[in-house]
């Protein structure tokens, strides 16, 4: 902190004697590390207010869902930051409503905390269309808890499967969406029942555990028409089951009803399309589309708000920018340069979007993946003659091995913290590497314990007694219960 910061007698920071002017961040996302981390050599000091402590790389969960990741591999400690930004400070809230007349937000505390400029980039939520059903039977995959519940239940069902009647029914997974995520999803839990669950649970027999992905049109429709049909026939590859052409009218527990009348068995469902504002966002004062998505100009400054923002999935802006990691990203970056002009007295810049391709694996040793063209290159994009040239904008379509590479180094490299770029690639390698992509190395879920009830323990020989109390006082030590 600087020298006119002083010490509370509760030993938190006060900053009341601080001049500089103060930017507030909502959200820990993509967008607003981004942006906080382009003020970092900015005279203003930055709060970055977001309700969890740590920041999700969610363009892996689906890894931790199905056994390949551990969770704390795709979460970086926000406070982490501050060690080599002195003018950053974290708090762990809830945003509750925002007060543009008086340039202030109140949190879930009740403290305010005022401001001179304001970053709204908390991101969205699942959003389930108001299928009936969907968000009580099914499993959203767009936070950390959602993907660990997946897992445990995943391990569970599985349990359950291996000891009922009538094996061969085995386990049913329905996907839900044939976007980036759905497709993901559906590939990692192919590659997880051939990676080391048949052999591990013999008591299935053949195609017990069973992976259909729904969706209502084609799959990856923002690819290539060539790449959508690659990935289609890779997951066929890999005995997942696609139902196309028909959409989801209702999620039950145990099975999915689909548009055209038919009833898919569902053991475990995950839905994986669509996402939505929180709902919160209608209650902080700010200008909205039909979606509740915050309207912004071509700076990303909220309609009619000066010197307040807007970011990522949360905004919607005149270039109709993709709901992606990128976007959000470059976004951030972009408010805090167009802040800084503001307090230099300049004017604000237009958002320019430089679409650097996108990605997505299906499995081991297959992805696809569209790259700019020659002239769309980093730092190439800003010769203008060059995309003039027809052949050298053309895009780049990948697939095999190099996509799958291409992938593993992008999301490697994108992920914040040394020690997560190892643990991943040390999590990717095991689970894909060459000679270790057959064995049984899932990262099992939290299955419950066995334990007898008060009833069956009195039944219990002195002797029985005895052994089931050290077993449960092992398992209490494990469990850490």
């Amino acid at each position: 902190m600087t020298a006119s910061a002083s010490q509370a007698s509760d030993g938190s920071t006060n900053t009341t004697h601080d001049t500089r002017p103060h930017v507030v961040i909502v959200g820990g996302g993509f967008a607003g590390i981004s942006a906080a981390r382009a003020l970092r050599h900015a005279d203003v000091r930055v709060t970055l207010i977001d309700r969890r402590v740590y920041n999700t790389f969610q363009p892996l969960l689906y890894q931790v869902a199905t056994g390949g990741l551990n969770p704390g591999d795709v979460t970086h400690f926000l406070r982490s930051l501050r060690v080599r930004q002195p003018n950053l400070d974290v708090v762990h809230e809830h945003l509750m409503e925002i007060d543009p007349e008086g340039r202030t937000v109140r949190l879930l505390d009740g403290q305010e905390m005022s401001y001179d400029y304001l970053l709204v980039a908390n991101g969205v939520t699942t959003a389930y269309h108001g299928t009936p059903g969907a968000k009580e039977n099914s499993f959203a995959v767009y936070s950390r808890s959602q993907a660990i519940a997946i897992r445990d239940s995943l391990f569970t069902r599985l349990e359950r499967a291996a000891v009922r009647d009538g094996r061969t029914k085995g386990l049913s997974v329905v996907v839900i969406g044939g976007g980036p995520t759905g497709i993901e999803m559906a590939g990692a839990l192919a590659e997880l029942r051939d990676q080391g669950l048949e052999p591990a649970y013999p008591e299935l027999d053949g195609d017990a555990f069973r992976i259909t992905l729904v969706q209502r049109s084609e799959i990856l429709k923002p690819f290539l028409p060539k790449l959508r049909d690659y990935a289609a026939a890779q997951l066929r590859r890999r005995d997942v089951e696609l139902r196309l052409g028909a959409g989801v009218d209702e999620v039950r527990p145990d099975a999915v009803v689909l548009s055209d009348g038919t009833v898919l068995p569902s053991d475990l469902t995950v839905w994986a399309t669509g996402v939505a504002p929180h709902e919160e966002v209608r209650d902080w004062s700010l200008p909205l589309d039909k979606g509740d998505r915050i309207r912004v100009g071509a700076d990303l400054q909220v309609e009619g708000l000066h010197g307040v923002f807007a970011a990522g999935d949360v905004a919607v802006a005149p270039q109709d920018l993709p709901q992606l990691a990128q976007p959000a990203i470059q976004g951030g970056e972009h408010v805090a340069r167009q802040i800084v002009r503001l307090i230099a007295g300049q004017p604000t810049e237009p958002f320019s979007y430089y679409d650097k391709g996108q990605l997505a694996i299906i499995g081991r040793r297959a992805a696809i993946g569209e790259l700019p063209g020659i002239a769309n290159l980093p730092g190439l994009h800003r010769l203008r003659f060059l995309s003039k040239i027809p052949l050298l904008r053309k895009t780049v379509a990948l697939t095999g091995s190099f996509g799958w590479l291409t992938w593993l180094f992008v999301h490697i490299t994108s992920l914040l913290g040394p020690r997560n770029k190892l643990m991943v690639l040390i999590g990717l390698v095991a689970r894909y590497g060459v000679h270790l992509y057959r064995t049984p190395v899932p990262i099992v879920g939290d299955v419950p314990a066995i334990r007898p009830s008060k009833a069956q323990r009195r039944r219990l020989t002195p002797e029985q007694r005895a052994a089931a109390d050290a077993d449960a006082g092992v398992s209490a030590g494990v469990d850490g219960d």
